[in-house]
């Protein structure tokens, strides 16, 4: 009888807790969280959730109620437009967060469902769901779109669970603990469920759980160790690119901050007691390894005395210094006992570049002459064009020392070296008084859009670093400050050369190097299915190779009577036998031309949808008015790049796939943010004339060119001259070549869409 009455009153907790689950997430409705009534279409609910998305972004929203609500807009979004998702909620008002464990929403069984709280299971329940699913739960349009461009600076640990996971509730407390002391190193965390993100656990490659990985410069490393804290910590530090921080002692110190001229980068030291270099501190060097250079004092050594003797230290605190161009004197100095993340990356940002940097690419003159937004934002860029030889070097000292003295937050020095950037300097000197090859020349400048269009006026005289030179340059700042409108030249700059290009060998090799210590540490750890896509690839290679050395065995005898024929061959040449050539006429005549391929339903799947790894379609978007102007264009701004083998050239007809254009950029409208209104990209009423998109079929990414216009004027052209349409029209591929070299080089932005759009969104509406 006492056995009864226990198991009547654990049925009676089970239901008042099952209706207490089911109240509360009743309160949840998608419908009254994104604003829409349940006959609204999926058109609306997108256009719904992108402005809401906008609004209660935790980024760009202070409200401290943000980020909870950025979470149900974005799960409100999820369930309408699933339509599974959305008709059992229509039905039934449920979730999946309301019923994850079957589709018994009717009938006597809905009393036999027990809450995992109860038994203290910490399943994905709303009302159950423990700390790591709720705060850090991934998506995989938020992995590819966040996580994995946010890798490049900090690292992520991510952790593959699921709802019926034992050995995942076994592990959750060293998790915990672990997760609590990562972030507050400013390491991403991220958790993933298996029953709700399946496609996402495929894509990292995680087939059990539970797993443990770690994403670093958009690659997955897995971790096969004791889930203990200081595995993971080490982990998290081995995921870190070698070479980061520079151990420094009193041998190498000048060596160290003198290669600030080289590498053009500050440099920062940090001094401490631990012998090893802590991990905030290779987390700040990973974070800023392309503005400042990182290096480790042990204050612990005797071979680091004389750099504290130098410096005055307190060897009872950790402390930072920063050097730019004076090596003898810190720039600025900061130090503390608790060195936190925030106060070290408030001291770095603050110290991101040298008093006089130079531009070697667009991205660092992005950064230090920013676009003019508004009025009290104007910054003003104090150019210095110069040489690299010895007798620029007075006068490149002296602009270095004006530019010491500044204190004016408005004004940036900077210098570039002529013979580098020469298309940027022609542009500037066309106006130069004076033509002498030894004489500098000074230009204040202010960049007024993104498409390269500046204000600018130079100073008078050339620069030779004189009292004169500094007294005429200072006056005309002075007037800079008064009156803006002294800045009365205009031009458009093209894009600056990358310097930086000359070290992607040594990058490779760096990268390569930790790439087979990875494959190393996987083969030690017998992970048999993560290494057998890399196995095959090795067995594959060995067998190409082996096949080559037995023909290259077969065809020796071959070769031996090739001399014979050649020297017959040479007798006839020299008899004048018409029958005889050189060799180059054999060979078949290389391409003079470009192959454009129409992107129609019939060449799409082979074109794009199947598209070779590895193999990219840059794809020339035209209507049928301006197809003949805008192919004879993109044939000659492409044609140096019909060598390589991996490129391939097609045309898309808006007037015909206007549809697919479409769906293909609303696909990746976030974040390609195309600068149009949000009811014309919906009517299709876009311009995508001279668009320009670079498709990877097999990594489902794409890279967009936007018409760039360079030519003349058109208004000052009169029509009868043949300006009109024709000219802007050829204007809108201009910077085109530039395009496709960065995209050669792998600098492009990628935007990457979850599938291709269909055939319908190609083929011509009937």
């Amino acid at each position: 009888m006492r056995m009864v009455v226990v198991l009547l009153s654990v049925m009676m907790v089970c239901v008042l807790l099952m209706d207490a689950m089911v109240e509360s997430a009743a309160e949840f409705d998608p419908y009254k969280v994104l604003g829409v009534t349940r006959s609204a279409s999926q058109s609306e609910i997108k256009k719904v959730y992108k402005r809401l998305a906008k609004e209660w972004h935790p980024d760009k929203n202070k409200n401290p109620e943000a980020e909870d609500m950025f979470i149900k807009i974005t799960k409100s979004y999820e369930i309408l437009t699933n339509e599974e998702k959305k008709a059992s909620y229509d039905r039934y008002g449920q979730t999946d967060n309301t019923h994850p464990y079957g589709r018994g929403h009717h009938g006597f069984r809905h009393n036999f469902y027990f809450d995992e709280s109860f038994f203290h299971f910490p399943f994905n329940n709303k009302g159950g769901q423990d700390f790591a699913n709720s705060k850090y739960t991934l998506h995989f349009s938020q992995y590819v779109n966040e996580v994995v461009p946010d890798s490049f600076k900090r690292p992520y640990l991510i952790k593959i669970t699921s709802d019926w996971c034992f050995s995942c509730i076994h592990i959750e407390p060293v998790w915990k603990e672990t997760v609590q002391e990562l972030e507050t190193l400013g390491i991403g965390i991220g958790v993933v469920d298996v029953g709700y993100e399946r496609r996402l656990a495929n894509h990292l490659g995680a087939h059990q759980t539970p797993s443990i990985l770690g994403v670093v410069n958009g690659k997955v490393s897995f971790f096969h160790y004791a889930v203990v804290k200081g595995h993971l910590m080490q982990f998290i530090e081995d995921l870190l690119p070698q070479r980061l921080v520079e151990k420094v002692t009193d041998k190498n110190n000048q060596e160290f901050l003198k290669s600030w001229h080289k590498l053009n980068k500050p440099h920062v030291l940090l001094f401490d007691q631990v012998p090893s270099v802590p991990l905030l501190y290779k987390l700040t060097a990973f974070a800023y390894k392309d503005y400042v250079q990182f290096g480790y004092v042990d204050q612990g050594l005797s071979e680091t005395a004389d750099l504290l003797r130098k410096f005055n230290l307190n060897t009872y605190a950790p402390t930072m210094l920063v050097f730019k161009e004076d090596v003898e004197k810190p720039a600025d100095i900061i130090q503390a006992k608790g060195m936190k993340k925030h106060i070290i990356d408030e001291f770095i940002s603050n110290n991101k570049f040298l008093l006089a940097p130079r531009l070697v690419n667009q991205k660092l003159f992005d950064e230090l002459c920013p676009v003019k937004q508004f009025h009290r934002r104007r910054k003003y860029c104090v150019l210095l064009i110069t040489g690299e030889e010895e007798s620029f070097a007075t006068g490149n000292e002296a602009f270095l020392s004006l530019a010491s003295d500044n204190t004016n937050d408005v004004l940036r020095f900077a210098y570039v070296y002529q013979r580098r950037q020469q298309p940027l300097c022609d542009v500037l000197l066309k106006n130069k008084d004076s033509t002498l090859p030894q004489v500098d020349q000074v230009v204040i400048l202010e960049r007024r859009n993104g498409a390269g269009k500046i204000l600018y006026k130079p100073v008078l005289g050339g620069w030779n670093g004189s009292k004169e030179d500094k007294h005429k340059l200072l006056e005309e700042l002075e007037r800079l400050e008064k009156d803006p409108s002294i800045l009365n030249c205009d031009a458009v700059l093209p894009e600056l050369n990358n310097e930086l290009t000359s070290m992607f060998l040594t990058r490779w090799i760096y990268t390569a190097y930790d790439y087979l210590s990875e494959i190393i540490a996987d083969l030690l750890h017998n992970n048999w299915r993560e290494m057998m896509p890399l196995l095959s690839l090795i067995f594959s290679a060995l067998f190409i190779l082996f096949g080559t050395v037995v023909i290259q065995a077969f065809s020796d005898s071959s070769e031996e009577k090739q001399p014979k024929t050649k020297a017959k061959e040479a007798s006839n040449a020299e008899n004048g036998s018409p029958h005889t050539s050189s060799t180059s006429s054999i060979r078949p005549p290389k391409k003079n031309f470009v192959e454009v391929t129409e992107l129609t339903d019939i060449t799409y799947t082979s074109n794009l949808v199947k598209l070779r790894p590895g193999h990219i379609n840059v794809v020339l978007v035209l209507t049928d008015s301006t197809k003949n102007i805008l192919l004879s264009k993109f044939a000659k701004e492409v044609y140096s790049f019909t060598g390589s083998l991996t490129l391939h050239f097609s045309f898309l007809n808006v007037d015909k796939h206007s549809e697919w254009m479409a769906a293909v950029l609303e696909y990746a409208q976030d974040a390609v943010q195309i600068d149009t209104d949000e009811e014309e990209v919906y009517s299709c009423k876009v311009d995508y004339t001279g668009y320009v998109l670079a498709l990877n079929g097999h990594k489902k990414y794409l890279c967009l060119f936007k018409p760039v216009y360079t030519g003349e004027d058109l208004d000052s052209k009169p029509e009868e001259e043949g300006g009109g349409s024709r000219l802007q029209i050829h204007h809108k591929l201009d910077r085109l070549g530039l395009w496709v070299e960065r995209l050669m080089e792998g600098t492009l932005p990628r935007y990457y869409v979850p599938a291709w759009p269909g055939l319908d969104k190609i083929t011509v509406n009937k």
